[in-house]
């Protein structure tokens, strides 16, 4: 290291690709060229940072982004990002006048919500655009049975008043990282027939939307007029079982590296971090990663969790502290403090994954880079970082 360096002094940091989040991005349209392409940019873009991914997805051609809340939605228009906006969780009391002044698109899964949306409209002096959400067999947000029936019934009124134009009609697979679970067939089924019932009703949205990342790599069946891919932006693969990004054309965006903050002899026989969990097996050297599950590090990688140091692949050893954990480095290990520890990176470059993460605790790759917390700082290096 030195005083141009600069990641100097830092314990922890977390490099953004914005090249290889670029190509994703045209990776995927190239999956889906009929659709619009909807990047989702939600829980502060998968970790990655909303404002630099969002602009990084427009100038890749998403002519579309997508966010859970309504305060992630706020941050793009005040940002100055123009392109369309799609957001769809809200609460009673959530600021739909200020949604819609913003002229951001609002997901209406309650009789409630749509006759929120059509007041704020009214209190605005504009018309609402509203993109029906549906259930069609996920179990979770969207409407299903009577409340779907009183949404139908609702909204020819609204629009003919002004208040609300249905630009489009959305749903959400369960077990779209499984393309031949017969839920999938399923579910398009429902959604096509819940789209045929708003059409019966004089209901004609723009744009039909299911296919989430998954889908939008493996079934161009649901394509229809509009694909929401997440995970995939980022260059992870959402279908593990079936490829690895390269597989897909994908590269990972995020790179998350430590310096190590010691390195020490250790003998055989030493308990290691809170519970002396490990023992080391012979005479060592132990590396000290200034970073823990206060940073997002997970708690249960202890003794699991992987990391490349000087060219080579190691395990925590030991538990998982907030602030720290601790490498058994290998007696012949040369290195000192302030050499570069990768937590996960590229997989073509033979660097741990956040897959790999994934499977060492048993959870999905989604959870590893969105859990990284405040402490880490997030550099940018690619096109249009400046």
């Amino acid at each position: 290291m030195n005083a141009t360096d600069p990641t100097a002094g830092l314990t922890v940091w977390a490099e953004i690709d914005l090249d290889a989040l670029e190509h994703n991005v045209r990776t995927l349209r190239a999956r889906a060229p009929k659709s619009d392409l909807m990047a989702v940019v939600k829980a502060d873009a998968y970790g990655h940072g909303l404002l630099p991914v969002a602009r990084a997805a427009v100038r890749a051609g998403a002519s579309w982004l997508g966010v859970a809340q309504f305060a992630e939605a706020f941050a793009l228009r005040d940002a100055g990002i123009t392109t369309r906006l799609l957001t769809w969780l809200s609460v009673p009391g959530s600021d739909f006048a200020g949604a819609v002044r913003r002229d951001i698109d609002l997901s209406a899964s309650a009789t409630w919500t749509l006759y929120a949306i059509a007041a704020a409209a009214r209190e605005q002096g504009r018309t609402a655009r509203v993109h029906l959400k549906v259930d069609t067999g996920l179990g979770r947000n969207g409407a299903w049975g009577d409340e779907l029936d009183a949404l139908v019934g609702s909204i020819g009124s609204l629009e003919a008043e002004g208040a609300v134009s249905l630009v489009g009609v959305f749903s959400h697979f369960a077990y779209a990282d499984a393309p031949q679970h017969p839920t999938v067939r399923a579910q398009q089924v429902r959604f096509e027939e819940i789209v045929g019932k708003l059409e019966q009703a004089g209901l004609h949205p723009q744009l039909r939307h299911l296919a989430n990342s998954a889908a939008t790599l493996t079934n161009p069946s649901a394509h229809y007029d509009l694909v929401r891919p997440g995970l995939a932006v980022y260059g992870l693969s959402p279908v593990p079982d079936l490829g690895a990004p390269e597989h897909y054309g994908l590269r990972e965006a995020m790179r998350l590296t430590a310096h190590l903050s010691s390195v020490k002899p250790c003998s055989a026989g030493q308990g290691i971090s809170y519970g002396h969990t490990y023992t080391t097996p012979r005479d060592t050297l132990l590396g000290l990663v200034p970073m823990g599950y206060a940073d997002g590090i997970p708690r249960h990688a202890s003794s699991v969790g992987p990391a490349l140091v000087g060219g080579r692949r190691v395990t925590i050893a030991g538990r998982v502290c907030m602030d720290q954990f601790v490498l058994d480095l290998g007696a012949d290990y040369d290195g000192a403090a302030g050499d570069e520890v990768v937590l996960f990176g590229r997989g073509a470059a033979g660097e741990p994954t956040a897959q790999d993460w994934a499977t060492a605790i048993g959870t999905i790759n989604y959870e590893i880079v969105t859990r990284l917390g405040c402490r880490v700082p997030r550099s940018y290096t690619g096109e249009g970082t400046a």
